[in-house]
């Protein structure tokens, strides 16, 4: 009898990853909201959360990719190629402004790779038609991808490679899907929503609210027929509303008085209210409100301390995490490639990059070598 039991066979795999197998039972995992709603009211309808993605993703999609292999940048890399050209109708900063934005809109980023052995071309498609379709330990197997009323299943290759890169912001409630900037933005939103509603439904009424018609009798109980008010109720609709009569004199007969109503100052002043809501969808999205022209907010110096700020504290790490995303990606199909944004080549970071290099330049107790890592070139 032996004095020790063979151990059984390591399994690298994740414990929890069992549970949310149980949880998911193998089936599509749809979208825990209504993205359509979130795109209609959150980015087409309100003009600060449309520029926070658009800055967002412009921004970052104009970061340059430089792909480095065995720590040499590599222009002439077939990767790099795919980066600048990913397919025949867009170009790599297209490619990303797209990815980029379905990131900021719906917490969702996906792009495709098309190609036989390795990847040819690029695609981003829309979040709102993916599904992802776990696998019995809970990770994603494959992707479903629908429209039209025709679903197409992205699946696994035979070396168990995925073509498909899912790149998600932090949810704290889902283990599949990404939580979006709009969705925690949503009631700052509605609140920027029905402030502008609102002062166009006062512009529309000559920016006060209807008064009163007062009918005085001298006979007690006298009042005016239905006829009588209908009448009335139709001229005041037809003749008396809307901007193209305001100001427009109102003739009374008699035993009717006319009692206009005002607002008071703390009920017309809207626009604090719609700047403090417009300020709380920046927040959500990590812009500073200075660079939106949003009134109120003296954290930054100048716009150009808000621009560096903009770019240090959003841009460049949502920049560097894609890169990361991308090089895990396809590392499997371009072995030792890497994958890094270019921050030299940024406009925006040039006076910070400018500091940087005179502080190492006076540093003389370093070596060049050291100055250059430092710097972050590459040898």
């Amino acid at each position: 009898m032996p004095l020790f039991k063979p151990r059984p066979p390591e399994v690298k795999d994740s414990r929890a990853a069992r549970l949310i197998a149980l949880t998911t039972g193998g089936r599509p995992q749809w979208t825990p909201r209504d993205y359509a709603a979130l795109a209609s009211e959150g980015f087409a309808k309100n003009p600060v959360a449309y520029r926070c993605v658009r800055m967002i993703a412009e921004a970052a999609a104009s970061t340059p990719l430089a792909v480095f292999v065995d720590g040499r940048r590599a222009d002439d890399h077939p990767l790099k190629r795919l980066l600048d050209r990913p397919n025949p109708e867009q170009g790599g900063p297209d490619l990303m402004e797209a990815f980029f934005g379905s990131l900021q809109a719906a917490g969702n980023a996906y792009l495709e790779a098309a190609g036989d052995a390795a990847p040819s071309e690029l695609y981003a498609l829309r979040p709102d038609r993916m599904t992802v379709v776990p696998g019995p330990r809970g990770w994603p197997l494959a992707y479903d991808y629908q429209a039209a009323g025709r679903t197409v299943r992205i699946a696994r290759d035979a070396d168990g490679w995925l073509p498909v890169l899912h790149l998600k912001l932090f949810n704290p409630t889902n283990d599949h899907y990404g939580f979006s900037p709009l969705e925690a933005a949503a009631f700052a939103i509605d609140v920027h929503n029905a402030s502008s509603a609102w002062n166009k439904a006062l512009l529309d009424n000559s920016a006060r609210p209807s008064g009163a018609l007062v009918y005085s009798s001298k006979d007690a109980g006298d009042r005016l027929t239905d006829e009588q008010f209908d009448r009335l109720k139709t001229e005041l609709a037809t003749a008396q509303s809307g901007t193209a009569n305001a100001g427009r004199p109102l003739l009374l007969e008699g035993g009717l008085d006319w009692r206009a109503m005002s607002l008071t100052p703390a009920e017309m002043d809207f626009t604090e209210g719609k700047h403090a809501a417009a300020r709380e969808i920046a927040l959500a999205f990590g812009v500073p409100p200075q660079l939106l022209g949003i009134p109120g907010d003296n954290t930054y110096a100048n716009y150009r301390e808000a621009n560096a700020a903009f770019w240090r504290g959003t841009v460049v790490p949502l920049a560097e995490r894609a890169a990361r995303a991308l090089t895990g990606w396809l590392a499997a199909k371009f072995p030792g490639a890497r994958i890094a944004p270019d921050l030299d080549a940024v406009p925006a970071l040039s006076a910070e990059r400018d500091a940087l290099w005179s502080r190492l330049q006076a540093a003389s107790f370093l070596t060049d070598a050291e100055r250059r890592r430092l710097a972050g070139l590459e040898h």
